[in-house]
């Protein structure tokens, strides 16, 4: 799986004529799982077709959903699901046979639910695109088992260093200039936190929510040229002297009081909420609420110890589901959201980052410079793959977050012990 992915994506016009190794076209009653010829747009009869998606993407899925009804006999009825309930209605509809035509998946989860045959397979179709070297290798990545392919990139994002132009001014710091390593990160923080305005810290993260950790906290890892994990995902290297430096510099920012209080017990769903409401100086946060975030904002890659800068390549990937009996019909709205007119005219007009590298400079990132500045860190990214990533990072009470609490909040644990216990989980 994926090593080193960078952002990379479609390009081009779509070939004349594709073999959709997917589920049967037409009615209901064709049974799912047969190999259907589709033009190189699938087919746009007026069916009605069903897309999940969890609530994070709300936003970005409800324009393409919009845009695309607009413009194709074809309607797409969206159903969008709490975070914390999304991979329990996954389940459910998977054991039942009642998943919808098309849903999306946290990029971390994909691996497991391709392995356990949740997505057709779209191998013939993805191939066939004239540019299918250019698609983003850590969506593909993530959804290839025994090459064959199940998944393109639905939203990409990625985790990005925010700050207040406003309160970098108050503290005496350049607005304009980010913090080059990890250490001028915390300086900033300490110096906003030293402001002392009521309300405001110097940053914030969610330290007892293991995926926003692991969405910002790795890149800090791959900045300074480390590794997270194994290059088979079975084995963690979070012990590593990088990653020692990464706890610490938080360590020292929690002790010095420069860290939003509510950050210990953040679960995740609020996480963002402080920096948004512009009550935190700086922090890093995720590239798809660019367009939400009521300030100046600057943005760069995320630094690490010594420098240089990365990302955290997340945002979900999607595929047909194994129930669907529109899999030529799903491949037009997936062929759509690919195109020009969906990734500019819908997901670079929001301020997203679009999943064609050919898009990239397009006629709304020049006219944001910030933007210009995610495309370009986003080839400097990655994105883990594991089968195991779930249990070993994401899940509460996770090894991860075992790790990064007694490092940084308790002050004690033996970090050796805890990343075994990471790998452990990852082994199984």
């Amino acid at each position: 799986m994926g090593r080193r992915t960078a952002m990379r994506s479609l390009a081009g016009v779509l070939a004349a004529t594709l073999t959709l190794g997917m589920a049967a076209c037409g009615g209901d009653d064709e049974p799912a799982g047969g190999t259907v010829s589709a033009g190189p747009n699938g087919v746009d009869d007026g069916s009605e077709l069903t897309l999940w998606t969890r609530a994070p993407l709300e936003k970005q899925a409800n324009l393409l959903v919009e845009a695309y009804n607009a413009s194709h006999q074809n309607k797409v009825k969206l159903t969008v699901v709490p975070n914390d309930d999304y991979v329990a209605k996954v389940g459910a509809a998977a054991g039942s046979g009642g998943l919808p035509d098309l849903f999306a998946a946290d990029i971390v989860y994909v691996p497991n639910w391709v392995n356990q045959g949740l997505f057709q397979d779209m191998s013939s179709n993805i191939n066939g695109l004239q540019f299918k070297d250019q698609i983003n290798k850590g969506h593909l990545s993530a959804g290839t088992l025994d090459g064959k392919q199940y998944v393109l990139p639905f939203v990409l994002d990625l985790s990005m260093l925010f700050w207040n132009k406003q309160l970098f001014k108050d503290a005496g710091l350049d607005p304009e200039k980010a913090p080059a390593t990890l250490q001028e990160y915390a300086d900033a923080a300490k110096k906003i936190q030293a402001l002392k305005k009521p309300g405001v810290y110097g940053t914030a993260t969610g330290l007892n929510c293991g995926g926003c950790l692991v969405f910002t906290w790795f890149p800090s890892i791959w900045a300074s040229g480390g590794e997270v994990l194994s290059a088979d995902g079975k084995s963690s290297e979070l012990g590593s002297d990088t990653a020692k430096q990464v706890y610490s510099t938080w360590a020292d920012l929690w002790k010095s009081g420069a860290v939003l209080p509510s950050s210990a017990g953040e679960t995740g769903p609020t996480w963002t909420a402080g920096f948004t409401e512009g009550k935190v100086g700086l922090m890093f946060y995720p590239a798809t609420l660019l367009s939400s975030t009521p300030f100046e904002a600057g943005v760069a890659g995320i630094p690490g110890p010594s420098g240089g800068a990365s990302t955290f390549v997340g945002g979900d990937g999607i595929g047909v589901s194994k129930d669907s009996k529109k899999a030529a019909q799903a491949w037009n709205f997936l062929s759509w959201m690919m195109s020009e007119d969906a990734q500019v005219e819908v997901l670079a007009k929001n301020k997203d980052v679009v999943s064609r590298a050919d898009l990239a400079n397009n006629k709304y990132a020049a006219a944001d410079p910030r933007l210009v500045t995610i495309n370009e860190v986003a080839g400097k990214g990655d994105t883990p793959v594991a089968m195991n990533f779930q249990q070993a990072f994401n899940a509460p009470n996770s090894p991860w977050l075992t790790l990064v609490r007694n490092q940084v909040l308790n002050g004690k644990g033996d970090l050796q012990k805890d990343n075994g216990e990471i790998t452990s989980v990852l082994g199984q």
